[in-house]
């Protein structure tokens, strides 16, 4: 492990500013789009859907649950391998525009049935577009400063998700919700397609490998009960981030009854503090254990998801966006940089496809049965605290974590 260190730092020692700022923008604009605008964006229209098509909570929840399940243990691992074998610029390419077309397409559907199929295919944008081989292009460029470059790049889903309440719903009252959502999906294909068309995807002296005999093999990986742990940890706290942002635009709008304006700022106010969360622990992992960094984040989830129940109060509301908005901006940055620490950058992708699939089946699973508990129920407040209770999971599950005696990959 000293040896891959070594290397890893002398790479990056080697590569000019000019090329590290093109391979962290291309990273930053890929999840400004395909996180920042996609994931964090749809919520917005969840209300519109349920007014508008007559559809339950659930329902409307339903579409990133179906989706994700299915494209998850499909294309996960597939997704990782592909990465890990020819490298990460083509499949995000190719998940760029899958992801902003689903958003144009969402933007036109009047039933269930297309409205799954677009959701398919937005999902399949999120895995071959999204965090996994950002990740791995990151992983692969910087060794010593690979917190702070994840930091950086991950800042794009706090400004995407930031700007995106506002923007959807200056859009909406302008162009109405459907053409909205069209809007959106076209500019992100713009904003993120260009940088990643032309980004390097392995620095100098990096060794691609020729054949799938040169391909480090992962299988021990599985036999570490930290794997189980992290990914324990992870579906657990994933879970709780997802279960809470997919449903609290529908919990602002249809039971606190909020004007459509204040959620809008409450949202961005949220993906606001998450860019603070991000380059915070960004920052903390470069230079503390990162195991404690990412106890820290789960507690935070934690601590934060209970302020819902004071949502009437505006302090009670605005103290949650910002808390938890800064364990939200740490909580998806803080896996990868966890498992590269734990089991080395050359299995990375194929682990994290494994690892964000697992987190995709409790991202899927969170939001439509904390909607669902909603719609039996006629109240969140089971559902909020199934969430809490997932957040303290995941925490257990971390804490659990060995602690290695070095980097390894730094």
């Amino acid at each position: 492990m000293p040896e891959k260190r070594i290397q890893n730092a002398s790479i990056e020692a080697s590569v000019p500013l000019r090329t590290s700022m093109h391979v962290t923008g291309t990273a930053f604009l890929a999840l400004f789009s395909i996180v920042g605008f996609a994931l964090y964006g749809l919520p917005f229209f969840y209300d519109f859907m349920v007014r508008d098509l007559g559809w339950t909570r659930a329902q409307v929840t339903s579409g990133n649950a179906y989706s994700k399940l299915l494209v998850g243990p499909v294309f996960g691992f597939m997704a990782g391998w592909i990465v890990d074998r020819f490298g990460p610029r083509r499949l995000m390419m190719i998940g760029i525009v899958m992801a902003g077309g689903a958003l144009a397409g969402l933007g036109q559907i009047s039933s269930l049935a297309f409205f799954y199929i677009f959701y398919l295919f937005n999902a399949l944008g999120y895995v071959c577009g999204g965090p996994l081989p950002n990740q791995v292009l990151l992983s692969r460029w910087f060794g010593r400063s690979r917190g702070k470059a994840m930091g950086i790049a991950y800042v794009g889903i706090g400004i995407g998700g930031a700007i995106v309440p506002l923007l959807a719903d200056w859009l909406t009252r302008s162009l109405g919700w459907r053409s909205a959502l069209t809007a959106l999906g076209v500019l992100m294909i713009a904003i993120a397609l260009p940088l990643a068309w032309t980004v390097r995807e392995n620095p100098p002296g990096w060794h691609k490998p020729s054949s799938q005999r040169d391909v480090d093999p992962i299988g021990p990986v599985f036999r570490r009960a930290a794997f189980y742990l992290l990914a324990v940890g992870s579906m657990c706290s994933v879970g709780a981030v997802g279960g809470t942002m997919q449903n609290l635009k529908l919990f602002l709008s249809l039971d606190q009854k909020l004007p459509q304006a204040s959620i809008a700022r409450v949202l961005s106010l949220v993906l606001i503090s998450s860019i603070a969360g991000r380059l915070l622990m960004g920052w903390l992992a470069d230079r503390f254990p990162k195991k404690r960094v990412m106890l820290l984040v789960y507690t935070i989830v934690a601590c934060a998801i209970p302020l819902l129940f004071y949502a009437s109060s505006n302090a009670a509301l605005y103290l949650f966006a910002l808390v938890f908005g800064i364990g939200l901006g740490g909580d998806y940055m803080i896996i990868p940089l966890m498992a590269a620490e734990l089991f080395g950058v050359r299995v990375l992708g194929r682990l994290m496809g494994v690892i964000l699939t697992a987190d995709g089946v409790a991202e899927a699973l969170s939001p439509m049965a904390v909607a669902l508990i909603r719609d039996t129920t006629g109240s969140y407040g089971i559902g909020f605290v199934v969430l809490v209770v997932l957040a303290a999971v995941g925490a257990l599950a971390v804490s659990l974590l060995p602690s290695p005696r070095w980097e390894q990959g730094t």
